[in-house]
C-alpha cells in the first residue's frame, strides 16, 4: 500500500517549504535586502581596495626610504673613507711639523748652548788674563822694588826726561 502525504490547502510539506522560501525571498526583495547586501559588499570591496591602495603606497614609500637609506649608507661609507683619509693626511702633516719643530728646537737649543759655552770661555779667558796681568803687575812691582833703589830711580827719571826733551 502506498503511503499518502498529508497536505494542507493542497500543498504538501515540500510545497509549504517552497512557499515559505518564496515568501522570504519576496520579503527580501520588498525590503531591498539584495541591494543592501550588494551595497555592503560594494562598501567592503571599496574598503579593501582602499586598504590595498594604501598598502601599495606604503610599500612604495618603504622602497623609496630603503633606497634612500641605502644611498645614504653608501654616502656615509664614502664620507667615512674620506674622513679617514683626511685624518691620516692631517696626522702625517702634524707628525712632519712636529718633527721639523723638534729639529728646529734642538738646533736652537744647541746654538744657545754653544753660545753660552763660548761666552763662558771668553769670560774665563778674560778673568785669566786679568789675573795674569795683576800677577805680572805685582811681580814687576816687587822686582822693581827689589832691584831699584833711589839712585837708580833718579837715573831712570833723568833718562826719561832726556828722551822726552830729545824728541
Amino acid at each position: 500500500m502506498a503511503e499518502v502525504e498529508p497536505t494542507f490547502l493542497g500543498l504538501d510539506p515540500g510545497g509549504w517549504v517552497a512557499l515559505a522560501m518564496f515568501a522570504v525571498f519576496a520579503i527580501f526583495i520588498w525590503k531591498k535586502v539584495p541591494a543592501a547586501i550588494g551595497k555592503a559588499l560594494d562598501d567592503r570591496i571599496k574598503l579593501i581596495r582602499g586598504q590595498l591602495a594604501e598598502a601599495e603606497s606604503l610599500r612604495k614609500e618603504a622602497e623609496a626610504l630603503k633606497a634612500e637609506y641605502e644611498k645614504k649608507a653608501k654616502s656615509a661609507d664614502k664620507d667615512r673613507a674620506a674622513l679617514l683619509e683626511r685624518a691620516k693626511h692631517e696626522a702625517e702633516e702634524i707628525v712632519a711639523k712636529a718633527k721639523t719643530d723638534a729639529e728646529a728646537l734642538i738646533e736652537r737649543r744647541t746654538r744657545m748652548a754653544e753660545d753660552k759655552i763660548a761666552a763662558e770661555e771668553r769670560t774665563a779667558i778674560e778673568q785669566l788674563r786679568a789675573a795674569a796681568a795683576e800677577a805680572a803687575t805685582k811681580a814687576a812691582a816687587r822686582l822693581i822694588a827689589e832691584r831699584h833703589d833711589a839712585s837708580s830711580d833718579e837715573k831712570l827719571v833723568d833718562q826719561a826726561i832726556k828722551e822726552i826733551a830729545g824728541r
